[in-house]
């Protein structure tokens, strides 16, 4: 059971995790190693923070990974939406895969790029008919009056394509971060975390293939 709000400042968990001595060659290679463990043991192991820009600061919310490989992370969104205008406008993206149950987390920091639309149009067409259809009517981000008026959208667009394949909207497809930088963080007893984080080998914040050994250097940093 969890500690009640008042008791914050004596609220902690020992972690006991087994060493992390050797990061291996390449991020691509590690971040897949973890990710099959985290799918074993996390129920949406996919679930990231996607931290973006505005003229107000950095902004968070949850979203799902839907793809990994040596480009980058790819994940999809209303490209009108709040995050879609914001990673449009200036590209810089962190995202965080916190893994609590395993006692590791990963951070990555790069650059946000929109997709090929062929990419967008083949993972459209795996979802659910009803999150397609939702798609074609939401205006993510926006104002609604309420969920009548929500549901109501959403029927007579169902109407409208009873029969036919949902087409995907113009506005609506796929990012991929292309990363400069990717940290490996796992707990231990005292706060003497292993934290391993691969850098760009020649000190730029250009992104680099995730597979491309040479492009990137495992430093391990103090907790």
């Amino acid at each position: 059971m969890s500690e009640p709000v008042d008791r914050l400042p004596q609220t902690r968990v020992s972690y006991e995790s087994p060493t992390f001595d050797d990061p291996g060659p390449t991020p691509l290679d590690l971040f897949r190693r973890w990710y099959d463990e985290a799918a074993e043991h996390i129920r949406e192991p996919n679930a990231m923070t996607v931290s973006t820009l505005d003229e107000w600061g950095p902004t968070s919310r949850i979203v799902l990974l839907k793809g990994v490989d040596a480009p980058g992370f790819v994940f999809f969104t209303d490209y009108d939406s709040d995050k879609g205008r914001q990673l449009r406008a200036d590209p810089r993206v962190a995202l965080n895969f916190p893994w609590h149950d395993m006692h590791r987390q990963i951070r990555v920091r790069g650059l946000a790029e929109v997709v090929a639309p062929e990419d967008s149009d083949s993972y459209f067409a795996m979802r659910p008919r009803g999150s397609q259809i939702a798609a074609t009517v939401s205006r993510q981000s926006r104002i609604v009056g309420d969920r009548a008026q929500m549901r109501a959208e959403y029927d007579a667009a169902a109407a409208r394509l009873e029969g036919r394949e949902v087409p995907r909207p113009e506005s609506w497809g796929g990012f991929r971060v292309r990363a400069f930088e990717i940290e490996f963080w796992q707990g231990q007893r005292n706060r003497f975390h292993d934290r391993w984080v691969f850098r760009r080998s020649d000190g730029s914040h250009e992104p680099a293939a995730l597979s491309q050994a040479s492009a990137w250097t495992p430093v391990r940093l103090y907790p």
